[in-house]
């Protein structure tokens, strides 16, 4: 009798070992990445007379249900570019590193704007700048 036991114990095991393995398969998913051009281009007036910065930002984002969330949100996540961008000075502009610094408070910008309106920055990876015009 014990011995049946065990055999149905194991038969059972054997039986359902390969839905444990297919359940697993399932995490590994990779989830969409895309990337969401911030459309139309920003132009925003600089400190200096006549000068302005014009700037292509895309914002990579992972997920789905992130990318709706974000696309649903464009206008605050522009509202906020266009307000860290205006009024800068192009001296401020005009380095690798000072276009790094840039990038990196703009993704904090659309991460903090993220945070407040759609109460999350989930799925938000990086942000990126295609064009970049001092003039």
């Amino acid at each position: 009798m014990e011995t049946l036991v065990r055999i149905f114990l194991l038969l059972i095991s054997l039986w359902c070992l390969p839905q444990f393995v297919l359940a697993g398969e399932d995490e590994g998913v990779e989830e969409t990445i895309e990337y969401l051009e911030m459309t139309p281009k920003f132009t925003v007036n600089l400190a200096e007379a006549r000068k302005y910065l014009r700037i292509n930002v895309q914002l990579m984002v992972e997920g789905d249900k992130s990318i709706e969330k974000v696309k649903k949100h464009f206008p605050v996540l522009r509202h906020s570019l266009i307000m860290l961008y205006s009024g800068m000075s192009a001296a401020d502009l005009q380095t690798m590193e000072q276009r790094e610094q840039l990038r990196e408070e703009s993704l904090k910008a659309v991460e903090d704007a993220l945070r407040q309106y759609a109460k999350n920055s989930d799925g938000l990876r990086d942000l990126f700048f295609t064009e970049f015009l001092v003039q």
